[in-house]
């Protein structure tokens, strides 16, 4: 890749860092404020989602070292809705992972035809960040209901 990809690159996996560390919040977040019958199974899926998005944020700072740039110290956007029933939690999850799942996608554009490395990464990824949108759609719909939830 040339100097301005690579730049562009970085930003790009910085971005998603950020994205990311945002996630670990979050999810931290709304599995402390998760109350009522169901709220073992789902504290646990909401701490596993953070540390899935630790993993996450720290392999895009090991691929901004291997480009030769800085690891951001920034955290993405964490707005605090004060709405903590499950679908509200739910929801705001759904619009995180769509929101990284673009930054990926940009990050895919930036990388095709300059870097394997960076078009793999980016596509598991993106692979990734679909299957959690999946996950949190099916848990957004009303049982029994097999079509899709439509925010």
């Amino acid at each position: 890749m040339d100097d301005a990809t690579t730049a562009t690159a970085i930003d790009a996996l910085n971005k998603i860092m950020e994205l990311e560390l945002a996630g670990v919040v979050k999810y931290t977040h709304y599995s402390l404020m998760v109350y009522g019958y169901n709220r073992i199974p789902i504290v646990s899926w909401l701490k596993g989602n953070a540390d899935e998005s630790l993993a996450h944020a720290h392999k895009a700072g090991e691929l901004v070292t291997l480009l030769g740039g800085h690891p951001s110290l920034k955290i993405g956007p964490l707005l605090e809705t004060a709405q903590h029933d499950i679908g509200d939690i739910l929801r705001e999850s759904l619009d995180h992972e769509k929101a990284a799942l673009a930054a990926y996608y940009d990050l895919l554009k930036i990388a095709e035809g300059q870097s394997v490395l960076l078009e793999e990464y980016a596509r598991e990824m993106i692979v990734q960040e679909e299957l959690h949108l999946d996950e949190v759609n099916k848990m957004l719909r009303r049982p029994g209901s097999i079509d899709s939830f439509k925010p």
